[in-house]
């Protein structure tokens, strides 16, 4: 039966400076590096072995990627990267610190931006530091200036239905390392969670989260193999 782990990345350098970071290339601080070879170690004791890998374009989820699976001692599986595993684009609120934005529109406005399902921030000026249209990894993509929870699953989505799910159908099992919000949006399809209950859904920095699947890809399980750090699951449909 298929097996997926989904590894949302360790700490990174902007996670610590309370900073939006979104699609910036940030890297790894050095407790998110730890968390990630933790997460790998806790792989390689449950006896997990991964037929592929699929990562974000962004250092911090690739860099988590790689030092779970060398401590896991898969390095050499295949690993794919797309930027629909990106994290959720916060537009306008790109690189603000997150307490001084609170100061500046109020902690009810941000909040909305932050911990709704479908109210995107302000959108993203053009020709600024952020422009991610400049960048080559996107060359070809059509790219959003912002992001609600809601348009980020529907970029999440087709990804996983095209590329990911056929591969666990076929009995795979498979490593996403990715983000906080494009993980949800695979939690999300998986467990049928609702609208309004997957804003609530936490998924902790550097755990590997294990959901064994029956063939027609139907959580029949699902834990967080580090139990002291895990968070509440939806209950499997």
């Amino acid at each position: 039966m298929p097996r997926l782990v989904l590894l949302r990345h360790g700490q990174s350098q902007w996670n610590l400076e309370n900073r939006f970071t979104g699609w910036v290339d940030v890297d790894l601080t050095a407790e998110g590096e730890a968390q990630a070879k933790r997460g790998g170690a806790l792989i390689k004791a449950e006896g997990i072995e991964f037929d592929r890998a699929y990562a974000s374009v962004l250092t911090r989820a690739i860099r988590t990627g790689v030092l779970a699976l060398t401590e896991a001692g898969q390095l050499w599986i295949p690993m794919d990267k797309d930027w629909r595993l990106n994290e959720r684009h916060y537009g306008g609120l790109t690189g603000l610190n997150k307490a001084e934005t609170a100061e500046k529109h109020g902690e009810e406005q941000v909040k909305v931006w932050r911990r709704s399902y479908d109210v995107p921030p302000p959108p993203l000026a053009p020709g600024g530091p952020y422009d991610f249209t400049r960048d080559r990894r996107y060359a070809g993509a059509r790219l959003p200036d912002t992001e609600s929870l809601k348009t980020t699953l529907e970029r999440v989505l087709p990804y996983w239905s095209g590329v990911i799910a056929p591969k666990l159908a076929a009995g795979e099992t498979i490593l996403v390392a990715a983000h906080g919000n494009s993980l949800r949006a695979i939690v999300k399809l998986l467990f049928a969670v609702p609208d309004d209950r997957i804003v609530g859904v936490e998924i902790p920095t550097g755990n590997p989260l294990l959901i064994e699947l029956a063939a027609d890809l139907r959580p029949t399980s699902a834990r967080y193999l580090d139990a002291d750090r895990a968070e509440a699951l939806p209950a499997t449909p």
